[in-house]
């Protein structure tokens, strides 16, 4: 009963042939970016595709002009992933950045200052 399911083995299969398709572009705005998560839906039909920055990831511009440069190569990257992958229907790519490390990140900070603020009371 401890079956995976389908989505999920499927978007961890886009998500690693993602990776050696992004390495293959030559966009300079794509040079750091890392595919941190793929959600796939139950029937396979979208993929949300959450990534990061490697460096720079705080500059909002950076973040933007790699989002774009994603969707302008959507196309090429959802035939590799079809052809390396073998689906009868290739999902559609729809590029997200990750906020998700930013906001734990932030929770421990606010986390730090409190317990820093309660220590010395005690």
């Amino acid at each position: 009963m401890n079956e995976v399911k389908r989505a999920v083995r499927v978007a961890g299969q886009v998500r690693g042939e993602l990776v050696v398709a992004l390495r293959a572009l030559r966009d300079p705005r794509l040079a750091s970016v890392l595919v941190s998560r793929v959600e796939l839906t139950d029937d396979l039909q979208l993929a949300r595709v959450y990534v990061r920055l490697e460096v720079g990831g705080e500059d909002e511009r950076a973040r933007r002009g790699a989002i774009k440069a994603l969707e302008a190569a959507a196309g090429r990257l959802r035939r590799e992933v079809g052809q390396a992958l073998g689906l009868r229907y290739v999902p559609d790519l729809r590029f997200r950045y990750d906020e998700a490390p930013d906001a734990v990140n932030r929770v421990e900070e606010l986390l730090r200052e409190i317990h820093t603020e309660k220590k010395p009371e005690e």
